[in-house]
């Protein structure tokens, strides 16, 4: 199966796919390897940890570079469903961005939360894997097999 990148897929595209793979749910991701999409970031050795466990059990996910291609506040919603968290427990509080917006404030809502995710990426936990109505942070990045076996 050739690698697909989240580049070469249109936004409206790639939303549609992601509606497509939530909807084939379990049943689905049995059937087929289509629906793993994992968000990814090239430059983080857990995340490449995480697409090389993928590869050695056969599994070829869609690589959304979220980086260059960040979630828009939709899907970042539908992420943090399936992961059964809050925006808070997604950000990466190491990042100078998480400091210099004051995101430490308890104060922030859900809302503002997600909304500084969407405009400052960096911020977003990785990576994360999603199959169909599920889907899992790798880290440590074995945590991916919790929910391709």
């Amino acid at each position: 199966m050739a690698l697909l990148e989240a580049a070469e897929i249109p936004i409206a595209k790639r939303h549609w796919l992601l509606y497509k793979f939530a909807r084939l749910g379990r049943r689905g991701a049995a059937m087929s390897n289509n629906n793993l999409v994992m968000y990814h970031n090239p430059n983080c050795s857990k995340s490449r940890e995480t697409l090389q466990i993928l590869r050695d059990n056969d599994r070829e996910p869609l690589l959304i570079e979220y980086l260059e291609n960040p979630p828009d506040e939709d899907e970042l919603r539908r992420i943090i469903a399936l992961l059964g968290v809050s925006a808070r427990d997604l950000l990466r509080t190491t990042e100078q961005v998480y400091h210099d917006a004051e995101l430490d404030d308890d104060t922030l809502s859900e809302d503002e939360l997600i909304e500084a995710i969407c405009e400052f990426p960096a911020l977003l936990q990785r990576p994360i894997v999603v199959v169909g109505d599920r889907a899992v942070i790798g880290r440590p990045p074995n945590r991916v097999l919790e929910i391709i076996a």
